[in-house]
This record gives C-alpha cells, structure tokens and sequence, in this order.
C-alpha cells in the first residue's frame, strides 16, 4: 500500500472502511506530518487530543457497520469557519485566540455530527481573506511547496499548501473573488467554488457577504466532488442567502456521468468557450502555453473549441474593488475592541479606545479595504462608485449568460502567472489584484468555477487550467475535470517538500 499520505480522499475511505487501518493510525500519521512540515507555514492552529478524540468517534462509527463516503478521512479548515474545537483568528491579530461557542455549518456537516471527517486544525490565509498570495495572514506567510520562496496563492493559501504537500488530503477553503481557484492552480491541486449560495455562509467571517462562498480544495476533481456533496445544501433558518435546493451527490454524478461517456471520445458534444479577454497579452506566454496544452487534450476526449467574449472582463477588477471593500467596510465595523475582537491596553477614551484597538488589531491591506470601502459608501460617492458598481455587475452577469447560448463551459487560466516570489508584490497591492483578472468576472456573476492543474510554467511552477459553468452546473464541471484527470496525471504529481 502506498504512503498513508499519498493516498486521495475515496482511497483512504475506502481503506478505512476496510479496516486496512485505523481513523486513529490515520490521523496520528498526518499530525507528525504536519509537525515535521510546520516551516511551510500552513497551519495556525492543531490540537493532538482534540483530533485523536474525533478519530476515535470515527472509528467506533465504522466499527458498528457504518458506512459513509467521508468516515474518518482527516482534513483541515481554512481559520476563516468558526470551529469550537480550535480558535479562529481569521488570520488577523485582531481575533488573536478567538474561540466560538459554535461550529460553522460547513465545520458542522464535514464533522463529527455529520459526514465523519476528522478536522486535523485550521490552516493559515491572508487576514480576513484579503489577498492573493498568503503574505497578508497576522502570524506567518506561508510557503509554497513547490518552491519555498514563492507564495502559494491566497487567501486559501495554507490550505492549498497544506493539500500540495500532502499534509492533509483534503481542506476548506472559501472563495470571494478567486481565493479557492488561484491558489489551488498556484500549488498545483484542484479547487471549486460552486455557486453563490450552494454552501452555507453561516459561521464564515464575513468579508464580502455577496460574494463569499465556502468550497473544498483536494487533489483531484472526484476527491472534491465527495466533500462538495458533504458541505452543500441549504441552510435557510441560519442563512438567508442559502439556495433553497435540495442537496446533490455530486460524486455519484460524476461516477455515473463518467460510466455514461464510453469510448474514446467521452466529451463528445461539449462544447468549451474561451472568451478572447483571457487569451490576451495580459497573460504571461508560458501560462498560455500550459493551458494551450491542456485544452487540446480536452479535444482528444471529443469536446469542441468555440471562441466566446466576455467584452466587461476589464471592468472586473475595478468593480470588485469597489463592491468588495464596501461590503468589507461594513461587515467588519463590528470589530470595535468592545464586543468581541482585539481592544488596546492604553487608551484615553472611548473614541481613542475605538481608534487604537482597530489600528493595531487590522493590517494594513484589511485597513486599506476598509478606507476604500468606507469611502465609496459615503455620502456623495455612493451613487458614483458603488451603484455604478453594482450596475456594471449584472452587465457582467449578461455577458456570461450570453456565452453560454455558444458553449457550455468555460475555460481558459486561472491566474496570468505562476506563483511570485513571497513579498515580491508586497509594496505594490495594484500587482495582486490583478492575479485575479480571470477569477473576479465568473464570483461577481455568482457562478461556479475551478481550477484543475494543468501542468507547469516558468521556473517549474504548477498551472491550473480554469472551467466556469453556468448556475447549478457544478456536476457538469466536475465530471468534465474527472475526465481530463482520468488522462493526464498533473494533479498526482508532487514537490519535493511533499516527500
């Protein structure tokens, strides 16, 4: 038998089911692995005992015959879902040492009372979920496995790092503008982001709250279809933006999708659109190239390449810069050092009290936020930048729905580079945002979209290929992802940290 670390998601259940092992001797592996690896930055937060005592749970669900696709499979949550186990920071010192009294519904449902998995921590992120390379987290960047010096990607940087360097098979991440999708392409692994409201917001720390969507992150599209099925669903009483859909077993989807798609040419009648903003000079040539490569493999398996436009791309970035530090600006107003939150050990009155616990509990890329935010919903400015915004948003939204009457998916790349060097763009925020041109339009629209690893670009650096769907179309993406995987074998490979 392989490593128990090499082992994907469906094959540690079903090694677990055979009681080849123990959830115990599964979880006792991965924490001395995650100890061993702990340079890498990737975790904020373990807790041996707490770990060990769900695996044993677990273990004594299987043995009373249970039998579930996720049972006593370890993973790890992005330190954005509150979790009453471990503490939740946000990756801020302003929630330094928080612990909720609740579990987050995605926490809840992946967990002891649900699905089975066993949480092995909380792993690292830009704080409060801003930024694009991890190197905006209170506490420590994180590294990339694949090279040290270079970001993984963000904000679900450490859980993309965690998954690359095999120190979890599996981990939550959330996605507000790209912050599931470039990562994973980053590290080389695969990520969705389903649909605005597919998964429950409910015990997230809010950044942007129309934007902010939870998903999983594991090293192939089949590991993620099984957690997807896990933590989606509606959530209404807890929830108001929570779609009112019954659940899909996406895993079971993909199996009988895939076992539908007989023969040589098992995409045939797909269609892929990809959009001429995407292929464009704003997108380094060896990052094209990798994608280039992967699509024509798409092509072997019978799809059908049609170009399609999206003419609004450009205006992605600067609407989600306004929308998102709006809802940004707002959402964490509540942070104020009296409630709850980080609050100042010297201060003169309650205004200055307000003034010191937020200037030091907040970072500057959160603080920067913040001031946009609070600006484009002043008075004066609300009409001019954030309702021109949210005009400009559902112009977007039409020129998907408009592509998708050619195609039936889209793709193209996920990020116009491979990873950067860590604090290579930290005096230059413009530079960030812009890793996250081909992610923003597909979030501002609500739709689903993932990265699958593609190959690699310059400097031997991993490239996901990106697929964007129409509303609801996640079993559709994932399948097709299943069957690109099921002929290439990018998403096996692994670092030299990982060994």
């Amino acid at each position: 038998m392989s490593a128990l670390h090499d082992l994907s998601v469906a094959q540690l259940a079903a090694t677990l089911a055979a009681k080849e092992v123990s959830s115990v001797e599964v979880a006792q592996h991965f924490l001395a692995r995650i100890q061993s690896h702990d340079a890498l930055g990737a975790f904020l937060a373990t807790d041996e005992a707490q770990s060990l005592a769900q695996a044993r749970a677990a273990d004594a669900r299987l043995a009373a015959g249970e039998r579930a696709p996720l049972l006593g499979v370890p993973l790890a949550h992005k330190d954005v879902f509150v979790t009453r186990d471990f503490p939740t920071t946000a990756g801020s010192k302003m929630l330094a040492n928080y612990r909720s009294p609740f579990d987050a519904t995605v926490v809840s449902r992946l967990g002891s009372s649900g699905a089975g998995m066993v949480s092995l921590g909380k792993l690292n992120c830009d704080e409060f979920a801003m930024g694009s390379g991890n190197d905006n987290s209170a506490y420590k960047p994180v590294q990339n496995p694949w090279d040290t010096n270079r970001v993984p990607g963000g904000s679900s940087g450490g859980s993309a790092a965690a998954v690359a360097a095999r120190l979890v098979p599996a981990a939550t991440g959330t996605d507000t503008g790209g912050s599931i999708r470039q990562p994973a392409s980053l590290s080389g692994i695969t990520g969705i982001k389903p649909t605005y409201g597919r998964c429950s917001r409910y015990g997230m720390v809010a950044f942007a709250s129309s934007l902010d969507q939870a998903g999983p992150m594991a090293r192939s599209a089949l590991d993620c279809a099984l957690l997807l099925s896990a933590m989606a669903g509606p959530d209404l009483d807890r929830d108001s933006t929570s779609l009112d859909l019954p659940n899909v077993d996406y895993a079971a989807e993909l199996i009988a999708a895939n076992a539908q798609a007989a023969g040589p040419k098992p995409l045939q009648g797909l269609r892929i659109g990809l959009p001429t903003q995407f292929f464009g000079a704003g997108c380094s040539a060896d990052v094209l190239a990798t994608v280039r490569g992967a699509l024509a493999e798409l092509e072997k398996l019978g799809a059908t390449l049609v170009d399609v436009s999206l003419p609004l791309t450009e205006l992605s970035i600067p609407v989600y810069y306004v929308i998102a530090p709006a809802e940004a600006s707002s959402n964490l107003s509540r942070y104020d050092g009296v409630r709850y939150g980080h609050r100042a050990a010297n201060y003169t009155d309650l205004e200055d009290m307000y003034k010191k616990s937020r200037s030091e509990g907040f970072g500057d890329e959160v603080t920067r936020r913040i001031m946009i935010g609070t600006y484009v919903l002043s008075h004066g400015y609300y009409d001019a930048y954030y309702l021109k915004a949210q005009k400009i948003r559902r112009l977007i939204a039409e020129d998907f729905q408009k592509a998708f009457t050619q195609c039936d998916i889209i793709a193209g790349p996920v990020s116009p580079t491979v990873a950067w060097k860590i604090g290579e763009r930290s005096d230059d925020p413009v530079a960030s945002y812009l890793a996250d041109i081909y992610t923003l339009s597909s979030s501002l629209a609500g739709l689903p979209g993932m990265s699958v690893p593609a190959g690699f670009g310059a400097h031997g650096m991993p490239v996901g290929l990106q697929l964007i769907g129409n509303y609801f179309k996640e079993a559709q993406l994932l399948s097709t992802a299943h069957r690109f995987q099921m002929t290439t074998d990018w998403h096996q490979r692994k670092p030299g940290a990982a060994a």
